[in-house]
């Protein structure tokens, strides 16, 4: 009896660890849930598919009332986006941006969690660009005035890279730098991580010749790519830490790199884009980023990664872009992904 006694709060402190782990592997992964689709699902149904499949965050591009509302108590942690053409108000005026947080955060923190706010999408470099960090300073003063803590950052895509080949020499462009540089500096003041969508599809269908199928796809049978005592066999880590090196350079190295999106199309003609294809990139993403090792640049720590997106949506550009989701709109599956750790 003594030793069953000895033997219970052992059982249960591994049950308590095994949980909390695996509670945190399933956590790293979320979902992108777009809008432009005129036959897509209600809020509520979308929250509710959300929740049967074990998905634990949610990233919405523009606050949606009706989302936002379905939300409330569900547990699931959210991404709020700002619409690209609300930047420039938000970063002229301080009392835009208190509005902001006053009409889409402010009445929803109490019962949804907010993850983080980013100003703006793929703004960086652009006409628009200068908008970004103004916006993004008056909005984290907001959310501060409002009583709330939540990391104000933005989204930028890995086109705002000069140099991503080898990923030790990843570099921002001429274009980006003098912009991505001060907002690094803000995002390491404030401990917020930057946003990137990351895309090995794109590499892959652009350069077929220098890109392998299985490369990027997670499937190479070894080290891939060779950077120095670094080896590679995934291009989804080459392309993040070529984004760590570009922060390197930029004086940031401490700011953590958050996929905003990543995904494959599972058709609209373009090379490679199945659902073979689709389904084995998305599974084998959520199973590497799980184990939580992190990426050769920056090992131990899990990549938190929103896949892209929950549905096929309609309104987009014809072509790939539509043939993104992992369901379709009447919300039957394009493909399986096994969410469940």
């Amino acid at each position: 009896m003594a030793n069953l006694i000895v033997i219970f709060p052992m059982i249960f402190t591994i049950l308590i660890d095994f949980c909390s782990r695996s509670e945190a592997q399933a956590a790293v992964v979320g979902v992108n849930y777009g809008m432009l689709g005129d036959d897509l699902p209600s809020p509520a149904q979308v929250v509710s598919l959300f929740e049967s499949r074990g998905i634990g965050r949610l990233r919405l591009f523009h606050p949606d009332a009706a989302a936002l509302e379905a939300l409330r108590g569900s547990g699931i942690e959210v991404v709020l986006g700002t619409l690209n053409e609300e930047l420039p108000g938000l970063a002229a005026d301080p009392s835009s941006a208190e509005k902001w947080v006053a009409a889409n955060v402010a009445p929803f923190a109490g019962s949804v969690r907010f993850r983080y706010i980013n100003a703006g999408n793929e703004v960086v470099p652009g006409d628009a660009a200068g908008n970004v960090l103004p916006a993004m300073r008056n909005l984290a003063a907001a959310v501060r005035a409002a009583g709330l803590q939540i990391p104000v950052t933005t989204a930028v895509a890995t086109t705002a890279l000069g140099v991503s080949y080898p990923p030790s020499q990843g570099a921002f462009s001429e274009a980006a730098a003098g912009l991505i540089t001060p907002i690094a500096a803000f995002l390491r003041s404030t401990s917020a991580p930057l946003l990137v969508n990351v895309y090995p599809y794109f590499s892959y269908a652009g350069n077929p010749g220098d890109v392998a199928l299985d490369y990027a796809l997670f499937r190479a049978a070894g080290v891939a790519v060779r950077d120095g005592a670094l080896g590679y066999d995934n291009l989804f880590d080459a392309m993040v830490d070529s984004v760590h090196a570009a922060l390197e350079k930029a004086g940031a190295s401490e700011v953590e790199v958050v996929v905003s999106e990543t995904g494959w199309p599972s058709g609209g003609g373009g090379l490679g884009a199945t659902v073979e294809n689709a389904a084995a990139y998305v599974n084998n993403a959520v199973a590497h980023v799980r184990k939580g090792g992190g990426t050769p640049r920056k090992p131990g720590n899990a990549t938190e990664t929103y896949l892209f997106a929950m549905f096929n949506e309609n309104q987009k550009p014809a072509g790939t872009e539509r043939h993104f989701g992992l369901f379709h709109p009447n919300m039957t599956e394009i493909y399986h992904v096994n969410f469940q750790p």
